[in-house]
Formats: C-alpha cells, sequence, structure tokens
C-alpha cells in the first residue's frame, strides 16, 4: 500500500506542474511582444494595473504591485521615456505623480492582455459559471500571505 502521504505529495507537485504550463502559455504570446519593445513581465504588470486604474498615484502602484520604489523606478521611468505612460503632477498636491495610459500605451497593454483574456473566456466558457467561481476562489486563496 502507498503512503497517503507520499500519494498526497504525488497530486501536489502535478498540481504545481499544471500551475507552471499554464502560467507559461499564458504569459509566452505576451512575453515575445514584451522583449520585441525591450521590455520584461514587470512593464507589462505596470502598464496593465495603470490601465486598469487610470490616476493611479505612484504610491499606491507600489502598494498594488507590492514592490519597492527602488524596483519601481527603472521600468516606470522606462514606460514614461517611450511615451506608454505619462506621470502628471496631482491637481491639489503636486509632490504627488498620477499615472495614466498615453494611446501607444493602452494599445500596447490591450495587446499583451488580450491574448491572456481571450485565453481565459475559452477556458471559462468550458467550465461554465461554477467552475470559474471554483478556480477564482483558488486563485485567491493562493494569493493569501
Amino acid at each position: 500500500m502507498v503512503d497517503l502521504n507520499i500519494r498526497r505529495e504525488q497530486e501536489l507537485n502535478k498540481a504545481l506542474e499544471l500551475l507552471h504550463f499554464a502560467f507559461r502559455a499564458v504569459i509566452v504570446k505576451p512575453d515575445a511582444l514584451l522583449a520585441r519593445h525591450g521590455l520584461s513581465r514587470v512593464h507589462h504588470r505596470i502598464l496593465y494595473f495603470v490601465g486598469r486604474h487610470p490616476g493611479l498615484s505612484v504610491n499606491e502602484l507600489l502598494g498594488v504591485l507590492g514592490v519597492s520604489k527602488q524596483s519601481l523606478n527603472a521600468p516606470l521611468r522606462q514606460l514614461t521615456r517611450l511615451a506608454f505612460i505619462e506621470a502628471k503632477p496631482d491637481e491639489t498636491d503636486r509632490r504627488i505623480k498620477r499615472l495614466t495610459l498615453t494611446k501607444t500605451g493602452a494599445r500596447l497593454e490591450d495587446r499583451l492582455s488580450g491574448d491572456q483574456r481571450k485565453r481565459f473566456a475559452r477556458v471559462f466558457d468550458k467550465l461554465g459559471p461554477g467552475g470559474e467561481a471554483v478556480w477564482r476562489e483558488a486563485m485567491r486563496l493562493l494569493a493569501e500571505k
């Protein structure tokens, strides 16, 4: 008889493998597009969250991404220099920079995330609402600290 702990570990390893292969499939096209622009996944994350929350401050973006100022500084500066993101002073407190995507940045973000949205839509259509809800809950629980 196989030890239950060994069997459970094997099942968990299969789950980890599926996560690895699914993640690879979700990022392969965006990674290739990012590479053509000399960008990386951190740039995609910045574009994604600024696109979802126009007017986000730099400090708010730091909180959303859970990174330090030092790790955000260079990629954000690069996206601004490439005219994908615009940083404007806040109207009431000029020390605060508000971030928005430029038209070019919005087009790039749509191309990067669009393939991912299509992939999720196709899978969720197959799973149905109940399966999608379970997936969302599993991802939420995995993201807990």
